[in-house]
């Protein structure tokens, strides 16, 4: 039964479609008689050859000009009324006869829909009992079943919070960490050693480190080969391992970075291990890293102890061995 109601409906739509077609044709008719200009002179023309002629009828004999003017525009004006007056029931007449159509539409579609109307209203008292009956036949959930895996919005934005709680938390952490301060222990190596010390913050990066020792350095006038020399012509080498710039304090320290003669993570006061004990022997000192220019080092790279220095590489492993007195020494893998 719905499908038929549907096709009425739909049959019913084309029918208004249809006549809303032909309004618009007309309204169309309309317009183009109104803005019609290609034939205007042939209707002005037959418009005035019958004024013309029913004129001449008119004034047979002797007028004068006056009478002849004024009958003219008589004539004019009754001409036009009367054009007017068959235009309108024109109009008039295709207007009716659109609105005809709409009636006949309008009664068919009350009257295909009367039978519609009365099963429809039966059709509420069948459904509430189906719904009733389904409401009983209905299971509620079981409250020891484990959903945790199943989506759960209010779930989801509390781990998020928390996770941006964590986020926060640690990104403070880390930033209290990066602005404790330390003290570095360095040397300036021309071949031999001139030992300073500086303050400085676990963040600051190793160029940072060497732009201020170098500032240092000039302040005290000693060397004259630095009042030239820029940042990027120094070198910084901690364990006989040359430290790039760009790497911070912080970072070698939380990775617990090594290098080929230990750890490079200690940067306190100590004396050079090598020139007191075994070389490869490791204990709990650490030597003072070395500040150099590029151009010595390119130099004197052939020489001890610039030919034990080899760039620092992260993914290079060292491994602890005991020896025989139970002091650790270190080997490349």
């Amino acid at each position: 039964m719905n499908n038929s109601a549907e096709g009425l409906r739909a049959l019913n739509l084309l029918k208004k479609r249809k006549i809303l077609q032909e309004e618009l044709e007309l309204k169309k008719r309309r317009i183009e008689e109104e803005n019609r200009m290609g034939n205007i002179d042939s209707k002005f023309k037959a418009h005035y050859d019958a004024i013309e002629q029913q004129l001449k009828s008119d004034t047979i004999g002797l007028v004068t000009l006056e009478d002849m003017k004024r009958k003219q525009e008589d004539m004019i004006k009754a001409r036009q009324q009367q054009l007017a007056r068959e235009r309108k029931a024109r109009l008039d007449a295709e207007q009716k006869k659109i609105e005809a159509k709409k009636q006949m539409t309008v009664k068919k579609q009350t009257l295909s829909f009367v039978d519609d109307e009365e099963e429809e209203e039966e059709e509420p008292v069948a459904e509430m009992e189906d719904d009733e009956s389904k409401r009983k036949k209905r299971f509620g959930k079981n409250p020891d079943v484990d959903t945790s895996f199943l989506p759960d919005k209010e779930r989801e934005e509390e781990d998020n919070r928390f996770r941006e709680q964590l986020r926060v938390e640690w990104e403070r952490t880390q930033a209290e960490i990066k602005a404790e301060p330390m003290l570095v222990v360095y040397s300036y190596w021309d071949g031999s050693g001139h030992r300073r010390e500086l303050a400085v913050k676990k963040g600051n990066s190793i160029q940072q480190f060497l732009q201020a020792t170098l500032v240092t350095l000039r302040t005290e006038g000693q060397f004259s080969e630095l009042r030239s020399a820029t940042v990027d012509q120094l070198m910084f080498v901690k364990e006989d391992t040359i430290i790039p710039h760009h790497y911070t304090f912080y970072d070698l320290i939380v990775s617990k970075a090594r290098g080929k003669g230990g750890p490079l993570i200690c940067f306190d006061v100590h004396d050079d291990v090598r020139l007191l004990h075994d070389a490869k022997r490791e204990k709990d000192e650490s030597h003072a890293g070395k500040v150099i220019l590029r151009s010595w080092y390119e130099r004197n790279k052939h020489i001890y102890p610039a030919s034990r220095w080899e760039p620092y590489d992260p993914e290079k492993k060292y491994e602890k061995a005991n020896n025989p007195e139970d002091e650790e020494h270190y080997s490349v893998i």
